[in-house]
């Protein structure tokens, strides 16, 4: 593939969505994915966005693919690139967010995408982007180093200095500046990716797509049996709320598909179904609530 094929990129993300939902199904007993079809009104194309709900290992999970063409990229796609307005564009992409039930297992994010903004008169310009982090309630630290060896892993092929550099986007990025915590431990996040040619930038979502099951699942296996009670499910749902303000407030991804008029629906699958806000609460120091905030909400070196 010499010149950018965005529809090379889609056809793999199709495949890429089936092998994740796929995976996620072999560690829930009870649920399955739930695929919905459906049209972009605001220009061509659309997606499959497939959600599972009420499950044993997974409260709700939701895998989306989309792949539209608009006449103008919207502002959140040009806040960074202002030489783009008034382009049309293409962008295809998957993301996903697993909101498991068992409060000692982590919440999940990941997404791949690329765009293209064309221009009758000049070469369509090009960029991927994505990323993937985790959100624990009751941390364990050989999952915070298992997680950030894989997102290493997935980036070692191409360059010693990738790993640190999107590690540290990660940290920035998923940050809560009105709560001044991280969202998670991070992990890897990159966008308007081109440094390199067109094929290389595309073997290198590939390789962060594909690490993401290879991160996520052995962490999933090793805590959904684990004991809990009252008091780590209200401490769950009180994190989630912290999950809510980001994506509502910060997330890039949720502005450009509510702005860009994608379907509603398919945009906040990200949300979880149950989350509870507190009035000014605090852990009590010492507790393994206040561990998450003193130990793991605050950028480190994993490795």
């Amino acid at each position: 593939m010499s010149n950018p094929d965005i529809n090379t990129v889609s056809h793999y993300l199709l495949k890429l969505q089936d092998t994740i939902c796929q995976g996620m199904e072999q560690e829930e007993p009870v649920a399955r994915f739930e695929e919905d079809s459906w049209s972009y009104a605001n220009g061509k194309g659309g997606g499959r966005t497939r959600v599972l709900t009420g499950g044993a290992t997974f409260e709700q999970g939701g895998v989306n693919f989309s792949h539209v063409t608009g006449t103008n990229l919207p502002p959140s796609a040009t806040a960074h690139r202002p030489d783009l307005a008034g382009r049309s564009f293409q962008a295809v992409g998957v993301s996903l967010v697993i909101h498991p039930l068992n409060p000692y297992v982590p919440t999940s994010h990941a997404n791949v995408r690329c765009f293209m903004a064309e221009h009758a008169k000049e070469a369509p310009v090009w960029w991927f982007g994505g990323g993937f982090d985790l959100t624990p309630y009751y941390p364990y630290e050989e999952d915070a180093v298992e997680w950030h060896r894989m997102a290493r892993e997935a980036c070692l092929p191409f360059g010693d200095d990738v790993y640190p550099r999107f590690k540290a986007w990660c940290d920035q990025y998923f940050f809560l500046k009105h709560r001044n915590e991280t969202r998670g431990i991070g992990g890897l996040f990159f966008d308007d990716l081109n440094e390199w040619d067109f094929d290389r930038c595309f073997a290198f979502m590939q390789s962060v797509g594909e690490h993401y099951l290879k991160a996520y699942l052995p962490i999933v296996r090793r805590r959904k049996d684990t004991p809990y009670g009252e008091r780590e499910r209200n401490f769950q749902l009180y994190r989630r709320g912290r999950y809510v303000e980001f994506n509502l407030v910060y997330d890039r991804g949720t502005l450009f598909g509510l702005q860009s008029g994608g379907r509603t629906e398919s945009i906040l699958m990200s949300l979880p179904p149950v989350a509870h806000w507190k009035y000014q609460w605090k852990p009590e120091p010492g507790t393994p609530e206040d561990g998450l905030y003193q130990n793991f909400l605050k950028p480190r070196d994993w490795l």
